[in-house]
C-alpha cells in the first residue's frame, strides 16, 4: 500500500533549486518505489538570505521558526499524509509537533542516532553550524543516548560552501575525510552527517565509509524510519502515547484558536512542494 511522506526542510527550497532538485533525487533513490516523498520548505519570507545558519544557530530564533514546523504537521495530517518528517539535525518542535499529531512524525536527528546505534558503539556528528554542538548535545540526551554520543564538530566547511561543492565536491569531501578521521581517532565508530545538505553532498558521491566506519545516510535513515513507523501503525495499531505533559493531545479548535491569535494563519502551509 503507497504512502505519502511529507518532508519539511528547515531551508526555503526555492531559493535553493540545486538543492532541492538533489534531495528530491535522492529520495526517489532511498524511498520505496509506491512511497511518495513531498518536499516542503520555510515561508518564503523567513530569512534574510538563502542560508538558514545566521537565525537558527540562536536558542530563541529557531524557537520561533519552530512554529513553522508544528504548521507543517497540522497541514500534513489534515491533506491525508501517512507521515510527517522533520528533515533537520535540530529537530525544531519535534516533542510538541508529536504531541498534536497522530500521523507517524520521524526526525533526522533523532532517526539516526538510533540507526547508528545498530552499526556501532559510539556515534559522532560532523556539522557546519558549530554554534549548535550544544543543542545536538542536548538531543543525544533526550534521546537517551549520551552515553554512546561521541560529540558534534565542526566538519570545517560552510553550508554555502556544500552547496557549491554540488557541482565540484572533491574539495570538500578531501576536508570531510580530514575531519571524520580525527573524529575516528578518538574513538567513534558511526559518523552522522549534520546539516542535510552536507548528507545529501555526500550520498551523490557515494560516500558511506571512511577507512573501517559507516557514514550513515541520515535522510535515508529519516525516510525508512517513516515508512517502517507507518507499517507498524497499519499492521499493528502502532501509535503515540497520550498521557502526560509531553504528549497529551489538546483539542485541534483550540490549536486553531490560538494560532489565529497570535496571528499564525499566513504560516499554515498550502498544497504543494517546495
Amino acid at each position: 500500500m503507497a504512502i505519502r511522506i511529507w518532508h519539511q526542510s528547515f531551508t526555503v527550497l526555492g531559493n535553493l533549486p540545486a538543492y532541492a532538485d538533489a534531495l528530491d533525487a535522492h529520495f526517489r533513490k532511498v524511498a520505496r518505489p509506491d512511497t511518495e516523498v513531498v518536499l516542503h520548505g520555510m515561508h518564503d519570507k523567513t530569512y534574510r538570505t538563502n542560508y538558514p545558519g545566521t537565525d537558527i544557530r540562536h536558542a530563541y530564533l529557531q524557537y520561533l521558526h519552530g512554529q513553522q514546523f508544528v504548521m507543517g504537521g497540522l497541514a500534513a495530517e489534515e491533506q491525508g499524509f501517512d507521515a510527517y518528517a522533520i528533515m533537520s539535525l535540530p529537530e525544531p518542535a519535534l516533542r510538541e509537533t508529536r504531541s498534536v499529531l497522530d500521523i507517524p512524525v520521524v526526525a533526522y536527528g533523532e532517526s539516526s542516532m538510533l540507526t547508528a546505534t545498530m552499526l556501532g558503539e559510539r556515534m559522532g556528528v560532523l556539522m557546519f553550524i558549530e554554534e549548535m554542538t550544544p543543542q545536538i548535545e542536548e538531543n543525544a540526551r533526550r534521546v537517551g543516548l549520551a552515553a554512546r554520543f561521541g560529540g558534534a564538530r565542526y566538519v570545517g566547511f560552510g553550508f554555502n560552501d556544500v552547496l557549491a561543492g554540488y557541482s565540484s565536491p572533491a574539495p570538500l569531501l578531501e576536508k570531510f575525510h580530514v575531519a571524520a578521521r580525527a573524529m575516528i581517532r578518538d574513538g567513534v565508530d558511526v559518523i552522522i552527517p549534520g546539516e542535510a545538505p552536507l548528507c545529501v553532498l555526500l550520498a551523490r558521491n557515494g560516500i558511506n565509509r571512511v577507512d573501517n566506519v559507516p557514514v550513515l545516510d541520515a535522510l535515508g535513515a529519516t525516510i525508512k524510519m517513516a515508512e517502517a513507523m507507518v507499517d507498524l501503525k497499519r499492521a499493528c495499531g502502532v501509535s503515540p502515547a497520550r498521557n502526560g505533559y509531553f504528549t497529551a493531545k489538546p483539542p485541534r479548535e483550540r490549536i486553531n484558536e490560538l494560532i489565529t491569535l497570535y496571528g499564525m494563519d499566513p504560516l499554515r502551509q498550502q498544497p504543494g512542494t517546495r
